[in-house]
């Protein structure tokens, strides 16, 4: 790595660690306009900043928090009509003196938004029309001639992420949540809940039947729903679990007696359970621990809410 190179490098982790142990003054007061905010996050900025903008607005979108992202040009276009009272609007400029964005701020107040300005520049006019302002230090860029920004769309970068971490946090917002915005890939896979399962299963309903029903009622029943084994119902509130490795044992056992067995009999009256809230992949390790192919879902009211059985998660086994 040449000595250029390694400087960048530097001088921008420098100024993200300065920017770690002293917070803008201003941060918590805009994780506060952000959690009061009834509306949408607005994230405006030009060029590099502008870039930054659009990665925040995703950061946030995806985390519990409506963002989107309006070039500061497009935003004197037209594009300000989106903006509504409700809204908070996230002003990135390193300089402060953008003169679109500049612009932007007194269009801004006249909608009666929320303004955070984030800046390395606390005396622009970016920074002193702002509700809320986010002022960073970087002293330069760490690049050949520091023209290029290059530490100070990663310390902006940096502050956002902190910024988007921390209303996470107070919103408490869960993996399930994030879950729910993240279907698709490997991530979503990853976060895939038991009650997501149960749902895939709710169109065949759960297999069940009660613990005097005869063996080929009980293939029946496990045939129909399709997963291979039936809860089992007791008079008594117990419930178990039989699957078609215990009816083929029974037949090995017993031959053409088999036919008179019932569930109650053949069953294993302590099954697994796990909560539908929990990850998938919590079942799947159960599973793998205990060597068996089923986990029963229990309800808020103590009863079968579904099952979760290995074949639904094969696929997380390949994340």
């Amino acid at each position: 790595m040449s000595d250029v190179a390694r400087r960048v490098l530097e001088v921008t982790a420098q100024c993200i660690l300065r920017t770690a142990e002293s917070l803008p003054s201003g941060f918590d007061s805009a994780v506060a306009a952000i959690l009061a905010t009834e509306g949408r996050l607005m994230f405006c900025g030009l060029g590099k900043s502008g870039i930054i903008c659009r990665k925040l607005a995703a950061t946030f979108s995806s985390t519990g928090t409506p963002a989107y992202f309006v070039h500061a040009s497009d935003a004197l276009h037209g594009d300000l009509g989106m903006v509504h009272r409700s809204d908070t609007v996230v002003g990135i400029s390193h300089s402060g003196g953008t003169e679109e964005l500049v612009n932007l701020v007194e269009r801004t107040k006249r909608h009666g938004a929320t303004l955070i300005a984030m800046t390395g520049n606390s005396a622009s006019a970016l920074a002193q029309h702002a509700d809320v302002v986010l002022a960073y230090e970087v002293p330069e860029e760490g690049g050949p001639m520091g023209l290029a920004p290059m530490a100070s769309t990663s310390v902006a970068l940096a502050l956002g992420d902190a910024l988007a971490a921390e209303v996470m946090h107070c919103k408490e917002f869960s993996a399930a949540q994030f879950a729910r915005v993240h279907p698709g890939g490997g991530l979503g896979k990853q976060l895939t809940t038991v009650g997501d399962i149960v749902t895939m299963h709710a169109r065949r309903g759960i297999p069940v039947v009660a613990e005097s029903t005869p063996l080929l009622e009980c293939l029946r029943e496990m045939s129909d729903k399709r997963l291979g084994m039936t809860a089992v119902n007791a008079a008594g509130g117990a419930v178990g679990i039989l699957s078609d490795g215990d009816i083929r044992r029974c037949l090995e056992e017993r031959g053409s007696d088999a036919f008179v067995a019932t569930a109650g009999e053949l069953c294993t009256w302590e099954p697994r359970w796990i909560a539908a809230s929990h990850l998938a992949s919590e079942a799947l390790g159960i599973m793998e621990e205990k060597k068996i192919t089923a986990v029963l879902v229990r309800g808020t009211d103590g009863a079968v809410a579904g099952i979760v059985h290995l074949h639904d998660l094969w696929g997380l086994q390949q994340i």
